[in-house]
């Protein structure tokens, strides 16, 4: 298969290969953790913190694959919703593994679209 021809960046960068210039894709993703709340801002503060705490003291394995348990995932995602974030119904304890994983396939991230809560 022939590869692609170099393409120019609209914005005078350096030529580039692939779907967008990679220092404008790295300019927007600047511009986009700037404007982002810090995780205290977002309700991960102290109190936060405690209830991890202790929901992993209670539950130490890793509901997929039964590893050791270092995340609480938010089974469907809160969006900012505090009561939905403080519903421990709503917790689930994972492996970074498996949260990297369940993150990346069904909450949007990578530039994935989200998946619908019911294909869980």
């Amino acid at each position: 298969m022939p590869y692609a021809a170099p393409r120019h960046c609209p914005r005078h960068h350096r030529l580039f290969t692939g779907p967008r210039c990679p220092e404008c894709a790295e300019e927007s993703k600047q511009r986009a953790e700037a404007r982002r709340p810090n995780a205290g801002e977002r309700g991960y503060g102290g109190d936060w913190r405690k209830a991890r705490a202790e929901f992993l003291d209670a539950h130490p394995t890793c509901s997929h694959c039964r590893a050791p348990a270092t995340v609480v995932d938010h089974v469907v995602a809160h969006k900012g919703d505090q009561a939905l974030f403080w519903s421990r119904s709503n917790w689930q304890p994972l492996c970074k593994r498996c949260h990297d994983r369940k993150t990346a396939t069904h909450d949007g991230a990578f530039g994935r679209p989200i998946r619908c809560e019911t294909a869980r």
